[in-house]
């Protein structure tokens, strides 16, 4: 019977190593075949051998997209963007998650319920107002016409993130700082900050991919292709570079690594704020 159990388990180990061996075959697949298109040209592509090894690396296609398609343009711009939004974000999300979670004050569960409601308001219901706003105030085809509402759309879900792992920090940590002379910003910024590192990892993340994927604000905010983000100069290459494809998905390849690097970068400090937040829940 004790044989009988053991078969079972590894067998049960076995099946579920392929299954995950499959599911990442599956989820890492489209990210080859992208790196292989990249090094194609049309003829190769056409004839057959769309998805297997490319018969010659053309490397020139991340030259041509870089240069000629302006795809390093493009990529400075996203990555100014989303540099600024991640910083302000960051900052403003933790302070306000702090002064509602760890002061006492009236108006902080109404504060708290107006900036969640935040999160129910669709982005193609503020698409207008906001296109009216930044052209009264003359923003349009500039770089705040979208760091602006980036940070305003990513605020809510931040402060709810860093709210939640707020409440699981022990008071015992800012009245030790508070007796040994601490002020409120050196017991936010020395003691605070430091306990929410995964919490602030995460928000970065999540920050990073809906700033630096966005597609709607930018193309419709920016007209001026010396501000166009990667996303909107992908999309224009389209039909500058229609029978470049292989440029196309080297500019496309550019566009990815970056989310990439990121990701294999914080994935442990996002690991380990999901897993406190499942203890805490």
């Amino acid at each position: 019977m004790n044989s009988l159990n053991k078969f079972s388990k590894i067998t049960r180990k076995v099946l579920l190593q392929v299954f995950l061996i499959l599911v990442a075959i599956i989820q890492i697949y489209p990210l080859v075949w992208l790196a292989f298109f990249s090094l194609k040209n049309n003829s190769e592509i056409f004839g057959g051998n769309v998805a297997g090894w490319p018969k010659v690396f053309r490397w020139q296609n991340y030259s041509v997209a870089l240069h000629q398609g302006n795809v390093l343009r493009y990529f400075l711009n996203s990555s100014f963007v989303t540099a600024v939004t991640i910083v302000f974000v960051l900052l403003l999300s933790s302070m306000s998650a702090y002064a509602i979670t760890r002061m006492n004050w009236k108006l902080r569960h109404a504060s708290m319920t107006l900036i969640l409601v935040g999160m129910m308001v669709p982005i193609h219901a503020a698409l207008l107002p906001l296109f009216m706003v930044l052209k009264n105030l003359k923003l349009l085809n500039t770089y705040s016409s979208l760091i602006i509402p980036y940070i305003a759309f990513d605020l809510p879900m931040a402060v709810f993130i860093l709210g939640s792992f707020l409440q699981g920090i022990p008071r015992e940590l800012e009245e030790a700082a508070v007796i040994d002379g601490c002020g409120i910003y050196k017991t936010f910024f020395y003691i605070i900050v430091p306990q929410l590192r995964s919490a602030l990892a995460t928000v970065a993340i999540f920050t990073y991919l809906s700033s630096w994927n966005e597609l709607m604000f930018a193309v419709t905010f920016i007209n001026n292709q010396n501000y166009q983000t990667l996303t909107v100069g992908m999309m224009s290459m389209v039909g500058t570079y229609i029978t470049q494809w292989g440029v196309i998905g080297a500019g496309l390849m550019v566009s990815t690594l970056p989310t990439i690097v990121i990701y294999l970068l914080f994935s442990k400090q996002v690991q380990e704020s999901l897993i406190a937040g499942a203890i805490k829940g």
